[in-house]
């Protein structure tokens, strides 16, 4: 008995862990990156492709049902892991050097990445850069800039 509530806990945890903001979302939405996958070697620059599916595609600012755009993040943990985590699913991502915007509703971007290993990990964000309800995220990938 014991160990089924631990499990219920742990599970509550988790999902508690990963609640985003008010928008709603398709709960079988998927982002996912169409042009590189775990482990690629890759030459500067790079060209990241996003895919979607699911919802669609709508600049920042425009609120309508099931609908986002694009952020990508960069060598930086998970989404809402790590110093910023929470505030970042509750109320919204930074537009710095590790959390890239595509507000325009792009659909892929050209980086320049120097040599080494990177993290890249896309999330879709609502008309105000949020994490839907249930947020909407990629697996975190890694790949090797030769």
């Amino acid at each position: 008995m014991k160990a089924l509530f631990a499990l219920a806990a742990l599970c509550l945890s988790a999902t508690l862990a990963l609640a985003g903001g008010e928008t709603p979302s398709n709960p079988e939405a998927k982002v996912y990156f169409v042009n590189l996958a775990d482990g690629d070697t890759v030459q500067s620059p790079v060209t990241v492709v996003f895919g979607l599916s699911g919802m669609g595609v709508a600049p920042a600012g425009t609120e309508k049902e099931n609908t986002g755009h694009h952020h990508l993040l960069i060598d930086r943990p998970p989404l809402g892991e790590g110093e910023d985590g929470a505030d970042e699913l509750a109320y919204g991502l930074p537009s710095d050097d590790n959390h890239l915007h595509f507000g325009g509703g792009q659909t892929e971007v050209t980086l320049d990445l120097a040599p080494g290993e990177h993290t890249l990990q896309l999330v879709l964000g609502d008309a105000g850069h949020v994490p839907h309800a249930t947020p909407i995220v990629s697996e975190v990938i890694t790949i090797t800039v030769e």
